[in-house]
Parts: C-alpha cells; sequence; structure tokens
C-alpha cells in the first residue's frame, strides 16, 4: 500500500501561514492536496475558491480540498483515506500557538493511520522581523523551531542583512539541522516545502551521507555560542534598515532553554546498553526530548540502525550495510529543552562495547 506524505505545517501567529495555505488550495499547481485546519474560518480561504462542501469537508476549485479538524485527528485523517484515490499529499495546519509534537505523535503510535500515511516533513512558518521578541516571550514559538525539519524564513524583506543574520543564528542555536528557506511573503516553489521525505532520516541519508555529521546541515555552526538580538526602545521604524538605531534585533541576550546536541561515537555501539540507557532518557526526559535521530553503527550488525523519535516515541529501521572502506561510526543528534550535553554525551559514550 502506497503511504500518502504528510506535511505539518506550524508556525507562530501572524508569520504567515495563511498566506501559504491560500496558495495550496487556489494556485493551479497541478496538484492535489488535502488541507487540515483547525477551524475553517480562522484560515481566512477566499469563500469564492470553494465549489463544494461536506459536513467537515471543502472541495476547493483548484481540486484541493480544505477540513476542519473538530474533534479527533486520527479519525479525520481516517476519513480522508476513504476518499484518498489520487492525493498527492495531506497537509496538517497546527494553531499558532499548538506544539506540534502531539500531531507528529499521531504517525507514531496509530498502527492504521501509519499504514495509510507517512510524516514527510514539519514545516514551521518564521516571521523574520518578529521573531527575536517571540523567542522571549513565547515557549512555542522555540519548540516549533525545534521540531521543524524546514523552516520558512519569511518576511525577509522587512529586515536588513545584519538583522537576518542574528535571526539566522537564533535559529540554527534552537535547530542546527532544519532546512532554511528565504521568501518575501511565502513566494516560495511548493515543491521546496512539500513532498520532500525530510522527516524520514532513511530518506535523508540517501541525498545527503553526512546529514548528521558534527557541522550540522548545510553550515558550519557553533553550537555551544550565545546570540544576541536587538532590544533597544529608540527607534520604533518597522521598516527602518539603519543599523546605526537601536531596533528590537539588538544586544539582548537571549538564554534559550532549547538547544541541539550532536554526538558521536568511534566504536561500535551495545544494543542492549542503548536500548536501556535511551529507555531511561525517554522517561525521565521525554517532554523535554523534542526531536532526536541518529545513524548508529551496532557491534555485531554489519547494517547501519537509524533511529528518530518525538518526546516518548522512538522507532528503529536498519539501513543498507556499511561500505568497505566507509569509517563506521555512530551519530545522534538531540533537540531539545534544557538538555544536560555533559550527561547525555556521558551516557551515549557509556553505550560502547569495552
Amino acid at each position: 500500500m502506497n503511504q500518502i506524505p504528510v506535511t505539518v505545517l506550524t508556525g507562530y501567529l501572524g508569520a504567515g501561514k495563511t498566506t501559504l495555505l491560500n496558495r495550496i488550495l487556489s494556485e493551479p499547481h497541478g496538484k492535489k492536496y488535502a488541507v487540515i485546519v483547525n477551524e475553517f474560518g480562522e484560515v481566512g480561504i477566499d469563500n469564492d475558491l470553494i465549489v463544494g462542501a461536506d459536513e467537515e469537508i471543502f472541495e476547493m476549485n483548484n481540486g484541493c480540498i480544505c477540513c476542519t479538524v473538530r474533534g479527533d485527528l486520527i479519525r479525520v485523517i481516517s476519513g480522508l483515506m476513504k476518499r484518498a484515490q489520487n492525493f498527492d499529499g495531506i497537509l496538517i495546519e497546527t494553531t499558532g500557538l499548538a506544539d506540534p509534537g502531539p500531531v507528529a505523535q499521531t504517525f507514531f503510535v496509530d498502527e492504521d493511520v501509519a499504514k495509510r500515511a507517512k510524516l514527510d516533513s514539519i514545516v514551521t512558518v518564521v516571521d523574520a522581523k518578529h521573531l527575536p521578541q517571540r523567542l522571549k516571550d513565547s515557549n512555542e514559538a522555540e519548540e516549533q523551531i525545534a521540531f521543524a525539519d524546514v523552516i520558512l524564513l519569511n518576511k525577509t524583506d522587512l529586515v536588513s542583512k545584519e538583522e537576518l543574520k542574528k535571526v539566522e543564528h537564533a535559529i540554527r542555536r534552537i535547530n542546527a539541522f532544519a532546512k532554511i528557506v528565504y521568501t518575501e511573503r511565502c513566494k516560495v516553489e511548493l515543491d521546496q516545502v512539500l513532498g520532500l521525505g525530510s522527516f524520514d532520516l532513511n530518506e535523508i541519508l540517501k541525498h545527503e551521507p553526512d546529514f548528521l555529521g558534527a557541522q550540522g546541515h548545510d553550515h558550519g555552526h557553533d553550537h555551544h555560542h550565545n546570540h544576541d538580538h536587538a532590544h533597544g526602545e529608540d527607534c520604533h521604524d518597522h521598516e527602518c534598515h539603519n543599523p546605526e538605531h537601536h531596533h528590537e534585533q539588538h544586544d539582548h541576550q537571549h538564554d534559550s532553554t532549547i538547544t541541539s546536541v550532536s554526538l558521536t561515537a568511534e566504536k561500535p555501539i551495545d544494543s542492549s546498553k542503548f536500548e536501556n540507557w535511551m529507555g531511561d532518557l525517554r522517561a525521565n526526559k521525554g517532554p523535554d526530548l523534542l526531536r532526536y535521530k541518529g545513524i548508529l553503527d551496532i557491534a555485531g550488525s554489519n547494517q547501519r540502525l537509524v533511529i528518530q523519535g518525538v518526546h516518548m516515541m522512538m522507532e528503529g529501521s536498519n539501513l543498507a550495510e556499511w561500505k568497505v572502506g566507509v569509517k563506521r561510526q555512530s551519530r545522534l543528534v538531540f533537540i531539545g529543552r534544557k538538555l544536560d550535553e555533559k550527561q547525555l554525551r556521558e551516557g551515549f559514550r557509556a553505550c560502547a562495547v569495552t
């Protein structure tokens, strides 16, 4: 059975999700998506685009479907599956204050949904102008970035190059591995955010074997330094790009509680030790483990083991055998809140064979 790819779209209020959703539901892109939103009215879909409605499900004039979640997400997805003879994908929009974790966990815990649909990627829309303030006053904004596989950095035309660098810095400190796509008014080719297979580590490693390398994804970034934002009161012009003025994005030390930790092990991993360690870690720190993924060199096995998880839910699968002549090394990445890097390093190191 072919699994339908599902994209979770999240982002803080005002970041630009509605603009992106309207594009998906209106443009002649030749794809047929089912879009699940929390409240149809809140998304601001143009009523002229609706050509038919059946209870919670609205058919758009470009062939896409929009439906509301008034109850159980699993029930809604299952209902769509009965109609999904030719959907190209499903897009789930979370509210601006929602933690995308429970949505992602749906694809770990419900067997029927997992058989018929697969989590393709978590896409977070970020407002480049207001992110520094959001990170200061909102845990949700941090978590949305932490969960992301793809970050749509929107409204880049409203910030200077220097401000944009600071925003990038803030994002990378929280999530060192997400792909960043730069946009103005969410003008982006849909194939840059949909159908990427970026949640599935197996797929990523086919195209980017060094994805979990020490330097992270698509940049050379030190995970352990602090980052600065502007928080002066002197200039209130939102369009002002003068670096001499004190804007919201300068000189404020923002101590994020969400960080990325990248671990490596040169010796093979003892599978029993690793399972026990991860079991204890998930039991004691599960709510703080937002995302984790890794590729492991298991002692006694010639196959690479890939693990990935959200909070307490973890799954593993074997990849192809290690290639002859390729250095065998285990790499594990955690993105979470209040991570004790020293403790994680010691725990992972203790999983190696002795």
